[in-house]
């Protein structure tokens, strides 16, 4: 197998262990797939092989990543089976047991984008992206939560996305599912701790066939897009393949960012300033006193690309 080349004196992390790599034909996913196998992984890969809206599929796309990794010597099965249903799922985690005899590691990286301005926004368009994104991550992790809580070990990796922790025109139905995807995350990491079982989201500032879809915008939407050259998806993999060893056995329940060679860590939702008014308040009090008072601390109503805005280094 080929080392890591960041860190080629480190000795595989992952090895012995299985990992389930959704999307895992797509830019980002295949860079995990790779990265988790030279690390020691036996790697389940699993990929419809749609175009970016889901339609269609290729069942060989995820074959394909399947033999980069055996022809680098490591061990891999592919899946193309949909994580847009129970049943789906429930076959993707029976293909894992069935190849590898265990599944220690999901990572949820399967997704899909139909962007449309939101009084355009069909509901079609809503639910596919809710499907994949959203209920596709808990269809899986559920299907394989009772054989990590029965091993007492194992790790989750939900793939959000900067467009959905801060936002972007014309994703309300993305960002609904990226968002509501880390608070998935928080109540796997809090259910599960328990049995010794994590659960983190990565949301990865990275080239992959979503951010071409900047490509048919105005010239902002185009900039951004043009932006993601210099983000390539292999500098997403070595976080998620940490995420999933025993090195990060202590980290939970957390958001973080991967963004070429830099690494964020994420707010997550806490009180910011609070007023209190003795008897409570009415609506004039409110428009005269509250909302003074608690506007110092509004979010700004930004895209993505104005709060990552420096340059990546």
């Amino acid at each position: 197998m080929q080392p890591d080349a960041a860190t080629p004196a480190t000795m595989p992390c992952l090895q012995g262990r299985v990992l389930v790599v959704t999307g895992g034909a797509g830019a980002i996913g295949r860079e995990i797939a790779l990265l988790a196998a030279r690390h020691g992984a036996q790697v389940l890969v699993n990929d419809i092989g749609g175009a970016v809206d889901g339609s269609g599929g290729d069942r060989q796309a995820a074959e394909q990543v399947a033999q980069a990794i055996r022809a680098e010597g490591g061990q891999a099965q592919a899946s193309s089976d949909s994580v847009a249903t129970p049943a789906g799922a429930a076959r993707i985690v029976a293909s894992t047991l069935d190849h590898f005899g265990r599944i220690d590691c999901v990572v949820n990286n399967a997704g899909n984008a139909r962007n449309a301005i939101f009084h355009k926004m069909a509901v079609d368009d809503w639910e596919a992206v809710l499907q994949v994104h959203l209920h596709g991550s808990f269809y899986l992790s559920r299907a394989a939560a009772p054989y990590l809580r029965a091993q007492q070990s194992g790790a989750f990796v939900h793939m959000t996305s900067t467009g959905g922790l801060v936002g972007n025109v014309g994703q309300a139905n993305y960002m609904a599912a990226k968002m509501a995807l880390t608070a998935l995350s928080k109540g796997i990491a809090l259910d599960m701790g328990r049995f010794g079982v994590r659960s983190n989201c990565v949301a990865p500032l990275a080239k992959s066939r979503l951010t071409a879809l900047f490509d048919a915008g105005d010239a902002a939407a185009r900039a951004r897009g043009a932006s993601f050259d210099r983000l390539p998806a292999a500098a997403v993999a070595p976080l998620v393949v940490y995420l999933c060893s025993g090195a990060a056995a202590d980290v939970t329940g957390q958001v973080l960012v991967a963004r070429g060679s830099e690494i964020l860590v994420m707010s997550q939702p806490r009180p910011l300033r609070a007023m209190h008014r003795d008897g409570g308040w009415t609506v004039d009090s409110l428009a005269r006193h509250g909302m003074p008072g608690l506007r110092p601390a509004f979010v700004p109503l930004e895209q993505s690309g104005e709060v990552f805005s420096w340059e990546p280094l």
